[in-house]
Protein backbone atom coordinates (compact mmCIF):
# COMPACT_ATOMS: atom_id res chain seq x y z
CA UNK A 1 0.00 0.00 0.00
CA UNK A 2 1.37 3.40 -1.13
CA UNK A 3 1.70 5.55 2.00
CA UNK A 4 -1.24 8.72 1.92
CA UNK A 5 -1.55 11.93 4.19
CA UNK A 6 -4.87 11.17 5.75
CA UNK A 7 -5.53 13.56 7.95
CA UNK A 8 -8.99 12.14 8.77
CA UNK A 9 -6.18 10.41 11.30
CA UNK A 10 -6.12 13.70 12.90
CA UNK A 11 -10.08 13.11 14.17
CA UNK A 12 -8.20 10.03 16.56
CA UNK A 13 -5.77 11.90 17.64
CA UNK A 14 -6.65 14.95 19.85
CA UNK A 15 -5.00 15.82 22.40
CA UNK A 16 -6.91 17.61 24.62
CA UNK A 17 -5.99 21.23 26.12
CA UNK A 18 -1.95 21.05 26.17
CA UNK A 19 -1.58 23.55 28.74
CA UNK A 20 -2.83 27.00 30.10
CA UNK A 21 -0.60 29.59 28.73
CA UNK A 22 2.94 28.08 29.42
CA UNK A 23 4.99 25.23 27.68
CA UNK A 24 4.54 22.54 25.16
CA UNK A 25 2.59 20.33 28.21
CA UNK A 26 3.96 22.10 31.14
CA UNK A 27 1.45 24.26 33.30
CA UNK A 28 2.00 26.48 36.30
CA UNK A 29 -1.45 27.79 38.09
CA UNK A 30 0.07 25.23 40.57
CA UNK A 31 -1.93 27.39 43.15
CA UNK A 32 -4.53 29.49 43.49
CA UNK A 33 -2.18 32.62 44.57
CA UNK A 34 -1.19 31.74 41.11
CA UNK A 35 -4.26 32.54 39.74
CA UNK A 36 -4.41 36.56 41.65
CA UNK A 37 -0.51 36.82 40.91
CA UNK A 38 1.16 34.47 38.46
CA UNK A 39 4.95 36.58 39.52
CA UNK A 40 5.90 33.68 42.55
CA UNK A 41 8.99 32.54 41.91
CA UNK A 42 10.69 35.03 44.33
CA UNK A 43 7.33 35.72 46.85
CA UNK A 44 7.79 34.33 50.05
CA UNK A 45 4.30 33.52 51.18
CA UNK A 46 2.13 30.56 53.07
CA UNK A 47 0.58 29.25 50.27
CA UNK A 48 1.94 29.21 47.16
CA UNK A 49 6.52 29.54 48.16
CA UNK A 50 6.73 25.96 48.93
CA UNK A 51 5.83 25.66 45.22
CA UNK A 52 7.78 27.89 43.49
CA UNK A 53 10.44 28.77 45.48
CA UNK A 54 11.06 26.11 48.00
CA UNK A 55 14.30 27.39 49.42
CA UNK A 56 12.09 30.24 50.88
CA UNK A 57 10.28 28.35 53.23
CA UNK A 58 13.27 29.39 55.80
CA UNK A 59 12.02 32.94 55.77
CA UNK A 60 8.55 31.81 57.45
CA UNK A 61 7.63 31.57 61.12
CA UNK A 62 8.07 28.25 62.72
CA UNK A 63 5.25 25.45 62.47
CA UNK A 64 3.30 23.16 60.19
CA UNK A 65 1.93 24.39 57.38
CA UNK A 66 -0.99 22.91 55.54
CA UNK A 67 -2.29 24.40 52.19
CA UNK A 68 -4.46 23.21 49.82
CA UNK A 69 -7.23 24.61 46.91
CA UNK A 70 -9.09 24.14 43.40
CA UNK A 71 -8.96 26.08 40.07
CA UNK A 72 -11.40 25.33 37.64
CA UNK A 73 -10.78 26.29 34.22
CA UNK A 74 -13.04 26.86 31.87
CA UNK A 75 -13.51 28.02 28.13
CA UNK A 76 -14.06 27.28 24.97
CA UNK A 77 -11.00 26.01 21.73
CA UNK A 78 -11.74 26.48 18.17
CA UNK A 79 -10.52 25.56 14.08
CA UNK A 80 -11.94 27.82 11.38
CA UNK A 81 -11.48 26.41 8.25
CA UNK A 82 -13.17 27.24 4.66
CA UNK A 83 -15.61 29.36 6.74
CA UNK A 84 -16.49 26.77 9.25
CA UNK A 85 -15.60 27.09 13.03
CA UNK A 86 -14.93 23.56 14.85
CA UNK A 87 -15.47 23.82 18.67
CA UNK A 88 -14.87 22.29 21.74
CA UNK A 89 -15.98 23.46 25.00
CA UNK A 90 -13.59 22.74 28.12
CA UNK A 91 -13.56 22.47 32.14
CA UNK A 92 -11.22 20.87 34.28
CA UNK A 93 -10.67 21.38 37.82
CA UNK A 94 -7.22 21.57 39.09
CA UNK A 95 -6.79 20.74 42.89
CA UNK A 96 -3.52 21.27 45.05
CA UNK A 97 -2.62 20.09 48.41
CA UNK A 98 1.04 20.66 50.11
CA UNK A 99 2.32 19.73 53.83
CA UNK A 100 5.33 21.44 55.37
CA UNK A 101 7.28 21.88 58.83
CA UNK A 102 9.49 25.22 59.64
CA UNK A 103 12.18 24.53 62.26
CA UNK A 104 12.96 26.88 64.42
CA UNK A 105 16.56 26.86 62.82
CA UNK A 106 15.15 27.44 59.88
CA UNK A 107 15.77 24.53 58.01
CA UNK A 108 12.26 22.74 56.29
CA UNK A 109 10.36 20.03 55.04
CA UNK A 110 7.99 20.03 52.37
CA UNK A 111 5.83 17.71 50.62
CA UNK A 112 3.55 18.75 47.49
CA UNK A 113 1.07 17.22 44.71
CA UNK A 114 -1.40 18.31 42.35
CA UNK A 115 -1.24 19.05 38.32
CA UNK A 116 2.05 19.74 36.42
CA UNK A 117 0.72 19.28 33.02
CA UNK A 118 -1.84 18.34 30.67
CA UNK A 119 -5.18 20.38 31.05
CA UNK A 120 -8.72 20.69 30.27
CA UNK A 121 -10.96 17.22 28.79
CA UNK A 122 -12.27 18.84 24.95
CA UNK A 123 -14.99 17.50 23.07
CA UNK A 124 -15.48 18.38 19.45
CA UNK A 125 -19.16 16.97 19.18
CA UNK A 126 -19.01 18.26 15.30
CA UNK A 127 -15.76 16.93 14.82
CA UNK A 128 -12.58 18.81 13.08
CA UNK A 129 -11.21 19.90 9.72
CA UNK A 130 -10.34 16.77 7.51
CA UNK A 131 -8.64 16.01 4.87
CA UNK A 132 -8.60 12.46 2.43
CA UNK A 133 -5.31 13.35 0.48
CA UNK A 134 -6.49 16.57 -1.12
CA UNK A 135 -9.86 15.93 -1.03
CA UNK A 136 -12.21 17.71 1.76
CA UNK A 137 -13.48 14.98 4.07
CA UNK A 138 -16.28 17.02 6.01
CA UNK A 139 -18.58 16.34 3.53
CA UNK A 140 -18.10 12.49 3.79
CA UNK A 141 -17.73 11.86 7.24
CA UNK A 142 -19.68 12.01 10.75
CA UNK A 143 -17.14 12.63 13.70
CA UNK A 144 -17.00 12.65 17.37
CA UNK A 145 -13.85 13.43 19.44
CA UNK A 146 -12.85 13.51 23.28
CA UNK A 147 -9.22 13.60 24.41
CA UNK A 148 -8.02 14.49 27.25
CA UNK A 149 -4.21 14.67 28.91
CA UNK A 150 -3.37 14.90 32.87
CA UNK A 151 0.19 15.00 34.55
CA UNK A 152 0.25 14.85 38.12
CA UNK A 153 3.07 15.32 40.26
CA UNK A 154 4.03 14.77 43.95
CA UNK A 155 7.27 16.32 45.48
CA UNK A 156 9.41 15.50 48.25
CA UNK A 157 12.59 17.82 49.61
CA UNK A 158 14.48 19.29 52.44
CA UNK A 159 15.07 23.10 53.04
CA UNK A 160 18.22 24.14 54.49
CA UNK A 161 19.03 27.60 56.46
CA UNK A 162 22.44 28.59 55.54
CA UNK A 163 22.93 31.67 56.89
CA UNK A 164 20.49 35.25 57.78
CA UNK A 165 20.67 35.16 54.19
CA UNK A 166 21.02 32.17 52.14
CA UNK A 167 18.74 29.15 52.31
CA UNK A 168 19.24 26.47 49.76
CA UNK A 169 16.20 23.16 49.12
CA UNK A 170 16.41 19.79 47.25
CA UNK A 171 13.61 17.32 46.40
CA UNK A 172 12.74 13.97 44.28
CA UNK A 173 9.92 13.97 42.01
CA UNK A 174 7.19 11.75 40.86
CA UNK A 175 5.14 12.15 37.69
CA UNK A 176 2.03 10.17 36.45
CA UNK A 177 1.18 11.02 32.94
CA UNK A 178 -1.95 10.14 31.10
CA UNK A 179 -2.92 10.93 27.43
CA UNK A 180 -6.50 9.69 26.56
CA UNK A 181 -8.59 9.74 23.57
CA UNK A 182 -11.86 8.31 21.80
CA UNK A 183 -12.87 9.44 18.11
CA UNK A 184 -15.19 7.80 16.31
CA UNK A 185 -16.13 8.03 12.24
CA UNK A 186 -18.29 7.17 9.70
CA UNK A 187 -19.03 7.54 5.89
CA UNK A 188 -22.25 9.43 5.71
CA UNK A 189 -22.88 7.60 2.55
CA UNK A 190 -21.22 4.46 1.88
CA UNK A 191 -20.17 4.24 -2.14
CA UNK A 192 -18.01 1.73 -4.07
CA UNK A 193 -15.10 4.02 -3.48
CA UNK A 194 -15.22 4.26 0.56
CA UNK A 195 -17.75 2.78 2.76
CA UNK A 196 -18.07 2.26 6.62
CA UNK A 197 -16.88 3.50 10.21
CA UNK A 198 -13.65 3.48 12.59
CA UNK A 199 -13.29 4.39 16.35
CA UNK A 200 -10.42 4.12 18.61
CA UNK A 201 -10.79 3.77 22.95
CA UNK A 202 -7.09 4.46 23.52
CA UNK A 203 -5.11 5.77 26.73
CA UNK A 204 -1.19 5.93 26.90
CA UNK A 205 0.20 6.15 30.49
CA UNK A 206 4.09 6.59 31.89
CA UNK A 207 5.94 7.08 35.22
CA UNK A 208 9.06 9.30 35.13
CA UNK A 209 11.11 10.76 38.08
CA UNK A 210 13.44 13.98 38.72
CA UNK A 211 14.64 16.66 40.92
CA UNK A 212 14.15 19.94 42.20
CA UNK A 213 16.97 22.11 43.48
CA UNK A 214 16.50 25.87 44.74
CA UNK A 215 18.02 28.64 46.61
CA UNK A 216 17.10 32.00 47.82
CA UNK A 217 18.93 35.23 48.28
CA UNK A 218 17.20 37.92 50.82
CA UNK A 219 20.09 40.69 51.00
CA UNK A 220 17.84 43.10 52.55
CA UNK A 221 14.25 43.03 54.96
CA UNK A 222 12.64 44.28 51.66
CA UNK A 223 14.15 42.26 48.74
CA UNK A 224 14.14 38.63 48.52
CA UNK A 225 15.34 36.38 45.52
CA UNK A 226 14.36 32.85 44.63
CA UNK A 227 16.06 30.65 42.27
CA UNK A 228 14.39 27.15 41.22
CA UNK A 229 15.36 24.32 38.42
CA UNK A 230 12.93 21.45 37.57
CA UNK A 231 14.75 18.29 36.16
CA UNK A 232 13.40 17.07 32.46
CA UNK A 233 11.35 14.34 33.51
CA UNK A 234 11.65 11.47 30.77
CA UNK A 235 8.50 10.08 30.75
CA UNK A 236 8.16 6.56 28.24
CA UNK A 237 4.13 6.31 27.62
CA UNK A 238 2.68 2.85 26.86
CA UNK A 239 -0.35 2.55 24.72
CA UNK A 240 -3.43 0.44 25.78
CA UNK A 241 -5.95 0.51 22.16
CA UNK A 242 -8.64 -0.46 21.38
CA UNK A 243 -9.89 -0.05 17.40
CA UNK A 244 -12.86 -1.50 15.66
CA UNK A 245 -12.62 -0.73 12.21
CA UNK A 246 -15.32 -1.75 9.32
CA UNK A 247 -14.04 1.37 6.72
CA UNK A 248 -12.46 0.59 3.35
CA UNK A 249 -10.97 3.20 1.27
CA UNK A 250 -10.28 3.35 -2.32
CA UNK A 251 -9.43 6.22 -3.52
CA UNK A 252 -6.52 6.27 -5.94
CA UNK A 253 -3.47 6.11 -4.55
CA UNK A 254 -5.34 6.36 -1.08
CA UNK A 255 -6.33 2.04 -0.37
CA UNK A 256 -6.95 0.52 3.11
CA UNK A 257 -8.95 1.43 5.71
CA UNK A 258 -9.09 4.69 8.73
CA UNK A 259 -7.46 2.97 11.04
CA UNK A 260 -4.96 1.13 8.93
CA UNK A 261 -3.52 4.49 7.49
CA UNK A 262 -4.13 5.92 10.64
CA UNK A 263 -1.48 3.61 12.08
CA UNK A 264 0.93 3.92 9.52
CA UNK A 265 1.35 7.39 9.57
CA UNK A 266 0.68 7.94 13.77
CA UNK A 267 2.31 4.83 14.63
CA UNK A 268 2.17 6.02 18.45
CA UNK A 269 -1.19 4.86 18.81
CA UNK A 270 -0.89 1.41 17.85
CA UNK A 271 -1.54 -0.75 20.80
CA UNK A 272 1.86 -1.73 22.70
CA UNK A 273 3.59 1.22 21.49
CA UNK A 274 6.34 2.57 24.21
CA UNK A 275 7.16 6.46 23.21
CA UNK A 276 9.11 9.11 25.01
CA UNK A 277 7.06 12.28 25.42
CA UNK A 278 9.03 14.51 27.92
CA UNK A 279 8.14 17.24 30.49
CA UNK A 280 10.99 19.74 29.67
CA UNK A 281 13.76 20.92 32.51
CA UNK A 282 12.58 24.50 33.57
CA UNK A 283 14.78 27.58 35.06
CA UNK A 284 13.14 29.85 37.14
CA UNK A 285 14.10 33.09 38.80
CA UNK A 286 12.03 35.78 40.42
CA UNK A 287 12.19 38.68 42.92
CA UNK A 288 9.94 40.78 45.79
CA UNK A 289 10.66 44.01 46.99
CA UNK A 290 8.57 45.41 50.03
CA UNK A 291 7.61 48.77 48.80
CA UNK A 292 6.58 49.64 52.17
CA UNK A 293 4.83 47.90 54.93
CA UNK A 294 1.29 47.23 53.47
CA UNK A 295 2.58 46.98 49.23
CA UNK A 296 4.73 44.32 47.58
CA UNK A 297 5.48 43.78 44.05
CA UNK A 298 6.95 41.09 42.13
CA UNK A 299 8.24 40.06 38.93
CA UNK A 300 9.42 36.67 37.62
CA UNK A 301 10.40 34.29 34.74
CA UNK A 302 10.68 30.58 33.33
CA UNK A 303 13.14 29.31 30.88
CA UNK A 304 11.52 26.04 29.12
CA UNK A 305 14.10 23.66 27.83
CA UNK A 306 12.05 21.99 25.10
CA UNK A 307 15.01 21.01 22.66
CA UNK A 308 16.65 18.74 25.00
CA UNK A 309 13.44 16.91 24.99
CA UNK A 310 11.94 13.89 23.25
CA UNK A 311 8.37 14.52 22.79
CA UNK A 312 6.28 12.75 20.20
CA UNK A 313 4.83 15.22 17.47
CA UNK A 314 2.50 15.37 14.31
CA UNK A 315 5.91 15.24 11.96
CA UNK A 316 8.98 14.22 13.74
CA UNK A 317 11.03 16.62 11.79
CA UNK A 318 9.89 19.36 13.17
CA UNK A 319 11.69 20.64 16.13
CA UNK A 320 10.03 22.94 18.87
CA UNK A 321 11.95 25.76 20.42
CA UNK A 322 12.88 26.59 24.18
CA UNK A 323 9.75 28.63 25.33
CA UNK A 324 9.91 31.17 28.16
CA UNK A 325 7.68 33.40 29.85
CA UNK A 326 7.78 36.32 31.62
CA UNK A 327 5.69 37.55 35.29
CA UNK A 328 4.48 40.41 37.11
CA UNK A 329 2.58 41.18 39.99
CA UNK A 330 1.46 43.19 42.94
CA UNK A 331 -0.04 42.58 46.66
CA UNK A 332 -1.68 45.67 48.67
CA UNK A 333 -2.81 45.13 52.23
CA UNK A 334 -5.96 46.59 52.29
CA UNK A 335 -6.82 45.98 56.22
CA UNK A 336 -5.23 43.61 58.80
CA UNK A 337 -7.38 40.70 57.55
CA UNK A 338 -7.77 41.78 53.47
CA UNK A 339 -5.07 41.96 50.82
CA UNK A 340 -5.93 42.72 47.09
CA UNK A 341 -3.39 40.85 44.95
CA UNK A 342 -3.18 41.21 40.74
CA UNK A 343 -0.53 40.51 38.27
CA UNK A 344 0.10 39.42 34.49
CA UNK A 345 2.17 37.17 32.34
CA UNK A 346 3.49 36.55 28.86
CA UNK A 347 4.08 33.58 27.71
CA UNK A 348 6.16 32.06 24.72
CA UNK A 349 5.35 28.45 23.99
CA UNK A 350 8.26 27.55 21.75
CA UNK A 351 5.71 25.81 19.21
CA UNK A 352 6.30 26.63 15.64
CA UNK A 353 3.37 27.51 13.76
CA UNK A 354 4.05 24.94 10.74
CA UNK A 355 3.13 22.20 12.47
CA UNK A 356 0.12 23.44 14.00
CA UNK A 357 -2.86 20.77 13.42
CA UNK A 358 -6.20 20.20 14.51
CA UNK A 359 -4.87 17.37 17.10
CA UNK A 360 -1.98 19.85 18.84
CA UNK A 361 -1.31 23.55 18.80
CA UNK A 362 0.53 25.23 21.75
CA UNK A 363 -0.37 28.70 21.41
CA UNK A 364 1.51 32.54 23.17
CA UNK A 365 -0.26 34.32 25.50
CA UNK A 366 -1.30 37.09 27.59
CA UNK A 367 -2.78 36.75 31.29
CA UNK A 368 -4.56 39.00 33.77
CA UNK A 369 -5.28 38.26 37.29
CA UNK A 370 -6.28 39.17 40.47
CA UNK A 371 -7.98 38.07 43.93
CA UNK A 372 -7.98 38.44 47.32
CA UNK A 373 -6.68 37.15 50.33
CA UNK A 374 -8.54 36.90 54.08
CA UNK A 375 -6.52 36.50 57.40
CA UNK A 376 -9.20 34.92 59.01
CA UNK A 377 -6.37 34.56 62.52
CA UNK A 378 -2.99 34.38 62.83
CA UNK A 379 -2.89 30.23 61.38
CA UNK A 380 -5.65 30.78 58.99
CA UNK A 381 -5.66 32.14 55.92
CA UNK A 382 -8.08 31.99 52.40
CA UNK A 383 -7.74 33.24 49.04
CA UNK A 384 -9.87 33.29 45.81
CA UNK A 385 -8.41 34.07 42.05
CA UNK A 386 -9.54 34.65 38.64
CA UNK A 387 -7.21 34.51 35.81
CA UNK A 388 -8.08 35.15 32.57
CA UNK A 389 -6.06 33.72 29.27
CA UNK A 390 -5.71 35.66 26.06
CA UNK A 391 -3.97 33.36 23.15
CA UNK A 392 -2.53 34.58 20.09
CA UNK A 393 -4.48 33.61 17.18
CA UNK A 394 -2.75 31.71 14.42
CA UNK A 395 -3.59 30.97 11.28
CA UNK A 396 -1.77 28.01 8.88
CA UNK A 397 -2.35 26.37 6.26
CA UNK A 398 -6.01 27.61 5.40
CA UNK A 399 -6.77 26.92 9.46
CA UNK A 400 -7.21 29.58 11.74
CA UNK A 401 -6.17 28.22 15.71
CA UNK A 402 -7.94 30.28 18.80
CA UNK A 403 -8.26 29.45 22.75
CA UNK A 404 -10.46 31.04 25.37
CA UNK A 405 -9.81 30.19 28.94
CA UNK A 406 -10.80 31.72 32.19
CA UNK A 407 -10.28 30.31 35.68
CA UNK A 408 -11.95 30.62 38.99
CA UNK A 409 -10.11 29.02 42.34
CA UNK A 410 -10.24 28.83 46.29
CA UNK A 411 -7.41 27.53 48.77
CA UNK A 412 -6.80 28.00 52.21
CA UNK A 413 -3.70 28.10 54.42
CA UNK A 414 -3.18 26.91 58.27
CA UNK A 415 -0.57 26.56 60.23
CA UNK A 416 -0.11 24.77 63.60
Amino acid sequence: MKRAKLTVASLLLVSGLSAYGASIDHIQNYTVEYGANPAQQGAINESSTVYFNPAGLSRLHEGTYVTGGVQYAFGEQSIKNSGKKYKANLSSPVPNFSIYKVQEDGDALYWTMGAIGGGASLHYKDGIPLTLGKLSANSLLNTDVKGENRYLQTTFGKVWKLNDKWSASAGVRGVYGVRRLEAKANFKKDTPLYSGSASIDSERKALGAGFQLGLNYAPTDRLNIGMRYDSQINLKFKTDASINDTSKISLGPIKGNISGILLNKYPVYADGTKERRDLPAILALGASYKVTDRWTTYVGGNYYFNKQARMDRIQSSVKYDNGWELSLGSEYQMTPKWSWLVGGNYADTGAKGDHFSPTEYALDSKMVATGFKYKQNETTEWMVSYTHYFYDTKTYDNSTYKKDIRSVGIGFTKRF
